[in-house]
């Protein structure tokens, strides 16, 4: 598993110095309870909200729909909503992410852990782990509570 995590890290890192402009998509995905979908990855400290890399040929919502499928074994019933295009160049250059919304979906599997995400949940939005990131605590602090929209992820 970690011999996959490194090839997926270096892999990752080749992309995004070679290409002009890289694009992810995020989702915050929310149950009845007010919960919200949590992903902890092998190569990133942190919990985060799921999402990815758009792979060439992809649109957004195709990727955001793979994506969410692979990490967490949920399928949209309906379009997520896109609630805003943040750039992420503090990770990486000319990276941004779009970011939706999503409401409407099924659990189809409960995902084992792999050599990417090494474990997921849904959590009670006022308990949050310690360890969730800071963007995944500020898009929820816009989407939840009206904070002022930021450009930066």
């Amino acid at each position: 598993m970690a011999r996959k995590s490194l090839l997926l890290m270096v892999l990752q890192r080749y992309w995004r110095l070679t290409r002009s402009l890289t694009m992810g998509v995020q989702a915050l995905v929310l149950d009845d309870h007010r919960r919200v979908l949590l992903v902890r990855h092998s190569y990133r400290p942190g919990w985060h909200m799921p999402g990815g890399g758009i792979e060439k040929g992809e649109t957004a919502a195709v990727a955001l729909a793979r994506e969410l499928e692979e990490e967490a074994g949920i399928a949209l019933s309906e379009p997520p909503q896109l609630f805003g295009v943040y750039a992420n160049f503090a990770s990486f250059p000319n990276d941004h992410v779009a970011f939706y919304v999503a409401r409407a979906w099924q659990q189809q599997r409960t995902p084992v852990p792999n050599g990417e995400i090494v474990e997921t949940g849904f959590f009670p939005i006022d308990a949050l782990p310690p360890d969730t990131a800071g963007a995944t605590r500020r898009r929820l602090a816009e989407v939840l509570h009206g904070a002022p929209q930021s450009d930066r992820w």
